[in-house]
């Protein structure tokens, strides 16, 4: 089991993007983005995010900017978020660096990655602060290295495949066009389900994506602010850390069997 966010599409330009992509709302409406939170051992202990998107018209996909990956891509990459982009914000309590203290904090770390290997950490000590373009990157304990991804199950396999969806008690079969990618990212364990990223317990989690379809770009959150912004920490979801521990459990007690 894993921590689920299903993801919505943004809809205050719904009526025009449909228009541009000569599709009806409720298309756009049956696109299915699903993320999964889970926390694994790999061998190290990580924080793994996989994104499945599902849409549900040949004409949708044939529109959708979706890189191959590829492994000489792979590498910080700003403005990330001009492409398709696989999204996560992550915020929570500040650790004491000499203590197993911690304090409130307005800070948060922002996830940019393609699917074509390309990635970005940014660290904001409020709300788009510091305002600059782009963002100063998460930087690890050393203050000069980059933070980094790392990509799970072989993306250069992940390819688009096409699936068949029946309806119940119907002949009626329905072709459905499906995309995944996932990457983990390095956390610590201060505690019993207790978990820090860069100096930082994870305790709100907000998974995004933006999807591109020639020119129109499309929002997809978990809730959505008005107009969509997704560094609206009101809109964060509490971060389940007992969820995200119990597939890492039970493929431990599988193993061990």
């Amino acid at each position: 089991m894993s921590q689920t966010f299903n993801l919505c599409i943004a809809t205050e330009t719904l009526a025009n993007d449909a228009q541009q992509l000569s599709v009806s709302t409720d298309t756009l409406h049956d696109i299915r983005v699903v993320v999964h939170a889970t926390i694994v051992q790999q061998p190290t202990l990580q924080l793994q995010l996989a994104y499945q998107i599902t849409l549900p018209t040949q004409s949708l996909a044939d529109q959708l900017h979706w890189p191959t990956w590829e492994e000489t891509r792979v590498g910080f990459t700003d403005y990330l978020w001009e492409e398709s982009c696989l999204e996560c914000f992550i915020a929570g309590s500040a650790l004491d660096q000499d203590s197993a203290d911690s304090s409130s904090t307005a800070a948060y770390i922002e996830v940019n990655a393609s699917p074509d290997g390309r990635y970005a950490l940014y660290q904001f000590e409020s709300y788009r602060n510091p305002a600059t373009l782009p963002p100063p990157p998460l930087l690890l304990a050393n203050g000069r290295t980059c933070a980094k991804i790392d990509w799970i199950d072989h993306p250069d396999l992940q390819m688009p495949s096409v699936g068949v969806n029946r309806a119940h008690n119907s002949s009626a079969a329905h072709t459905l066009y499906n995309y995944k990618r996932t990457f983990s990212v390095p956390i610590k364990e201060r505690s019993s389900q207790n978990f820090a990223i860069s100096n930082m317990v994870v305790e709100h989690i907000h998974p995004c994506v933006i999807l591109w379809f020639g020119e129109t770009a499309l929002y997809f959150a978990p809730s959505h602010a008005s107009p969509p912004d997704f560094h609206n920490r009101r809109y964060w979801t509490r971060f389940d850390s007992k969820a995200a521990l119990l597939n890492q459990l039970a493929s431990s007690i599988a193993t061990e069997r």
